[in-house]
């Protein structure tokens, strides 16, 4: 079950009001790659599909078609301990899945009202979370467990060959960026903790462009405001 990403990219810039070209502006692109990704033409990087939806507002469950749904607190939880009201059960086929840019793929496991993202991730060989190289941030903590192929993770000023069996956990908040450097599929499972619950805390984009800020950001892996809170 593929994600429409383009149309729903291009419905949450409209309901804002917002142009391509402030966009682009914004997270330092170009206009035809904003056009070009709303249109299907083309997908966006790991890092950039980051960019663009913390700056329309939105969640990255809300571009899988998935709204997130609100995380009890402590004292609900106790109360009502099997509070999510999705099936036990998510078969392969209804998996909701994000193809991005340079084969990174995404499918969105079950649990889509609990406090973790349970994701099925591939890289291609060659694939990367950002072509440009850039290492990204954001809010959550991940956990993942290789399961097959080779994954490179740079992981602030460090370098780590992740092989299958091998385990990872770090705050997200951390520059970090994946790369498939080997000639196979790697593919593994990740949780990430913290990420939704940040996305259902975030503040609405602006309802015009003039109520935006008019400085550029550096790169799109730093766009995601809202970890200045954390």
């Amino acid at each position: 079950m593929t994600a429409d990403i383009g149309t729903r990219l291009r419905e949450a810039r409209l309901k804002q009001g917002l142009s391509l070209r402030s966009v682009a502006q914004a997270l330092g692109v170009s206009a035809s790659l904003i056009s070009q990704v709303e249109t299907g033409k083309t997908q966006p990087s790991v890092s950039t599909l980051y960019a663009l939806v913390t700056h329309l507002g939105i969640s990255i469950d809300d571009v899988m078609g998935t709204p997130a749904r609100a995380v009890p607190d402590e004292a609900e939880a106790v109360a009502m301990p099997n509070y999510s009201s999705a099936p036990a059960v998510q078969r392969a086929a209804d998996n909701p899945v994000l193809e991005m840019e340079n084969g990174v793929r995404w499918e969105r496991l079950a649990g889509e009202s609990g406090p973790a993202d349970g994701l099925l991730v591939s890289y291609d060989p060659g694939a990367s979370s950002s072509i440009e190289g850039k290492l990204m941030r954001h809010a959550g903590i991940e956990y993942a467990y290789l399961i097959e192929g080779q994954l490179t993770l740079q992981l602030d000023f460090d370098t780590y060959v992740l092989e299958p069996g091998d385990s990872m956990h770090f705050d997200s908040v951390r520059p970090h960026l994946y790369s498939n450097r080997g000639d196979v599929v790697a593919r593994g499972v990740w949780f990430v903790f913290g990420r939704r619950q940040q996305n259902l805390e975030m503040r609405p984009a602006a309802g015009n462009d003039s109520s935006r800020s008019n400085a550029p950001l550096a790169s799109a892996v730093d766009v995601l405001r809202a970890i200045d809170g954390l």
